[in-house]
């Protein structure tokens, strides 16, 4: 690790609340016509209608006459994430500079936020700015196609750097270009596509990354946490969702499960605004990451959607025992896979062989209560085969569905 001079951080998702961007806090001063605006620019750059810099431009526009401290204040109001401060002193205290670039922050966002952490460099791009209110205008190369890697590759000839020198630390697609080949590549709660390219693979608290600079071995070590064993035992109450069926019916189950749903979403959005709703709101931060306590939490929504089509779509067995696989293979791959966990999948980074064979044997235990057991057997090594791949879908959701639509062709 001695070679690892420069470590550089995306911002959003990895050092900030995944889903607290400044541009939707900003977004709040806007009137209804143009907040669906600033929406339609965000949806038009999802579906690649629009590149980054054409959407930040029509979105940024939308803030002309802003006062530059408004934007501050605001920015300042979202939470760094925990540990933050102390992973930054302890690799300052190793002698290893540290780099913030952000391709969907102004400059001028990112120099505070650099000034926060005690950071050595900041890169967004630049808001144009008179009389202390932007014009609408913005420009810089982090917004342009492979932006981040033009930037860094200044940096690193500036600093008399090489790539192999780096560091960098990321948690979506859209950092894809300084993903480096030859860099140590590090992704934090990763989308499918940096899991693919990544040397180590970071879930739950950012902190862990400091095992990798501590240890030879490049795989952090893990621990089974309350939050975890928590998260699980409600994941594994999907089984109630079964028995629930059996007695009442289907389509009471699943009106049941999306007045449910519905609730906990109303619960989340009030949680991120800081109000509390009883019981609801207490059981979600002791089921939540260090990290998710600043979102909106998506995972229950996207289990409980799974549990549902499957319920909708299949016939009886293989509805239930697509949703006993999930609730018990997939728990039990989480804990397993964090409690013993030591041989990372080549494929997968991000998950370790010894929750894939918990996966199995779990989902099997489940699946042999409503199949044969041959049936269960296929349908057990489809759940841990899915559960272990990068998919772009959670596995929520295409774990249960995935596994029923096969089990179907198995007689």
């Amino acid at each position: 690790m001695d070679q690892r001079k420069l470590l550089i951080f995306d911002v959003e998702g990895v050092l900030l609340p995944k889903n607290r961007y400044l541009i939707f806090e900003l977004g709040r001063s806007l009137d209804f016509l143009q907040f669906m605006r600033l929406l339609f620019f965000g949806f038009l750059y999802e579906i690649g209608v629009f590149s980054l810099e054409s959407a930040l431009k029509g979105i940024f526009n939308l803030f002309k006459g802003l006062k530059t401290e408004e934007m501050l204040n605001l920015f300042e109001k979202i939470p760094i994430l925990p540990h933050t401060e102390v992973i930054f002193e302890e690799l300052k205290r190793q002698g290893i500079e540290i780099a913030l670039i952000s391709s969907g922050l102004p400059q001028i966002v990112i120099e505070n936020l650099a000034n926060r952490l005690k950071a050595d460099h900041a890169y967004g791009f630049e808001l144009e700015i008179r009389d202390n209110l932007l014009t609408g205008k913005i420009k810089g190369s982090v917004i342009k196609k492979n932006g981040k890697a033009i930037v860094l590759d200044q940096l690193l000839t500036k600093k008399g750097l090489k790539r192999k020198n780096c560091v960098v630390v990321a948690d979506d697609r859209n950092n894809a270009s300084i993903f480096y080949p030859e860099a140590l590549k590090i992704g934090y709660n990763p989308d499918f596509l940096l899991i693919l390219k990544s040397d180590v693979v970071i879930k739950g608290s950012l902190i862990k990354i400091l095992s990798v600079f501590k240890e030879t071995h490049r795989r952090p070590r893990h621990s089974l946490l309350r939050h975890e064993v928590v998260r699980e035992f409600i994941h594994a109450g999907g089984l109630l969702a079964i028995f629930t069926a059996a007695i009442l019916g289907i389509y009471p189950t699943v009106l049941l499960l999306s007045l449910i749903t519905l609730i906990y979403a109303i619960s989340e959005l009030a949680r991120i605004q800081r109000k509390h709703v009883p019981i609801i709101s207490h059981v979600t931060l002791n089921a939540a990451t260090p990290s998710e306590r600043y979102e909106f939490t998506t995972a229950p929504i996207l289990f409980a959607l799974g549990v549902t089509l499957s319920l909708l779509i299949f016939q009886s067995p293989i509805n239930f025992a697509s949703i006993a696989i999930v609730s018990l293979g997939d728990s039990a791959a989480s804990v397993f896979g964090g409690f013993f966990g030591k041989i990372a999948l080549p494929f997968n980074k991000g998950k370790s062989l010894e929750g894939s064979v918990a996966c199995f044997g779990f989902a099997f235990l489940g699946a042999i209560l409503f199949l044969s057991p041959p049936r269960a057997f296929f349908g057990a090594i489809i759940g841990m085969v899915v559960e272990s791949l990068p998919l772009p879908i959670n596995d929520n959701l295409s774990m249960p569905l995935i596994t029923g639509f096969l089990l179907g062709y198995i007689p």
